[in-house]
């Protein structure tokens, strides 16, 4: 069941959104940003700090970063991961940290599938290599539909037997449960930017002539059967998402259409909501690159809103409160994505609620935050004398006694 609460006086992206049994106090969303700061899969206080101050900013739902469901589908050793028991309490920690700031947990789910096994993002993902060895890094074999590279890898990645897809999907539920465990209220299923899923989505990387290969029909069935086990996995009163390359990357296969025929599969299957990013895999074919624009992606999330009849999540070239505003208010998308934007500015959510002329925009944030940035707001106002101070009786009216 989906709610949605408008009011003529508060902008949209300021207005609680209930998604079953999950309510949001805006439409603010920090995106899912790997951040290589995982030690063996768990968070550490750098998460904490990380994610904290995100919370504290006033976003409605909050993101972690990519979390592998099991130790190889992790792309760096130092990525993020929820396949043992032992990650749950790491997580919970964050969690209630973020619940208590007035913010929804949320998870990204993914497996790297074939690009597994590289240095972080800071070393340009280059490839692990038997040098790395020596220094605990050896290199490790990564999964696929096909055993087709698309970056060097130390080891061709192989590909996929019955037996594979069965353990990738039996972590997957396993991750969900975990997931549920450390306190998550929404779940999104990373299905984008060339990791496993996406492998078997697009013709570039999936040339398998089994079930799981051929017409698209069948290179949709791994992404519809983790739905499946997700969604059983997950509580029902809980959303599930699913993140979308809307198209692949430059020379891909994979378009619109496809993205518009998943989206449907994936209702079917009691997804809640698309989150239409793009890119990851690319080819030789015509396709050009997608131009990193303002909104860059929204009109991906109208079309996949308007004909698969899904709530969608707009992200990608967003800075701006207007520009977050002007999505929902064109029915592009319900939930609006910033992701880098809140590394540079973590209170962005609070300043746009500002900029958009919000009720008590100080109110997105904590109390500990939003009492005393009143009262800032209360003293731009009183009377100064011409010293440049305020006087004493516009003090003592605001205040209600002497400094």
């Amino acid at each position: 069941m989906i709610t949605q609460t408008t009011d003529a006086v508060c902008p949209l992206l300021f207005t609680p959104i209930t998604i079953r049994g999950v309510t949001a106090k805006n439409r603010v969303v920090v995106s899912p940003m790997c951040q290589y700061h995982s030690r063996d899969g768990g968070p550490g206080d750098w998460q904490m700090a990380h994610l904290g101050r995100l919370a504290v900013g006033g976003a409605g739902i909050i993101f972690g970063e990519e979390t592998a469901v099991e130790a190889r589908g992790r792309k760096t050793y130092a990525c993020a991961g929820i396949y043992d028991d032992k990650h749950i309490a790491m997580y919970r920690r964050i969690t209630d940290f973020i619940r208590e700031q007035g913010a929804v947990p949320a998870i990204q789910l993914g497996h790297a599938g074939r690009k597994a096994s590289c240095h972080v993002a800071r070393r340009g993902w280059e490839p692990l290599s038997d040098a790395d060895a020596k220094d605990g890094l050896p290199p490790w074999q990564g999964l696929a539909p096909s055993a087709l590279d698309q970056l060097p890898r130390r080891y061709t990645p192989r590909e996929m037997d019955r037996a594979d897809i069965r353990a990738v999907l039996d972590a997957w539920k396993e991750a969900m449960h975990r997931a549920t465990d450390a306190g998550y209220d929404i779940c999104e299923i990373h299905g984008a930017h060339g990791y496993l899923i996406h492998q078997f989505l697009s013709p570039v990387s999936n040339r398998r002539t089994d079930g799981y290969g051929g017409d698209r029909e069948g290179r949709m069935r791994f992404a519809l059967e983790v739905a499946e086990v997700s969604r059983a996995a997950w509580p029902a009163d809980k959303p599930l998402f699913f993140r979308v390359s809307s198209v692949d990357g430059q020379g891909g296969i994979w378009n619109l259409d496809d993205t518009v025929a998943l989206a449907k599969a994936l209702k079917a299957r009691k997804i809640d909501l698309i989150d239409c990013s793009s890119g990851g895999i690319g080819g030789d074919s015509g396709m050009p690159m997608v131009p990193r624009i303002v909104r860059f992606q929204a009109g991906f999330a109208e079309r996949v809103r308007r004909e698969a009849d899904i709530m969608t999540i707009a992200v990608g070239g967003v800075t701006q409160a207007q520009q977050a505003e002007a999505i929902l208010q064109r029915r592009q998308a319900d939930l609006v994505g910033v992701a880098r934007e809140f590394l540079w500015n973590s209170d962005w959510a609070a300043h746009a609620a500002l900029a958009l002329g919000a009720p008590d925009p100080y109110g997105q944030m904590p109390e500990e935050y939003a009492y005393r940035l009143r009262l800032r707001e209360k003293a731009k106002d009183m009377p100064i004398n011409q010293g440049g101070d305020v006087t004493d009786a516009a003090f003592a009216k605001i205040f209600g006694g002497e400094r």
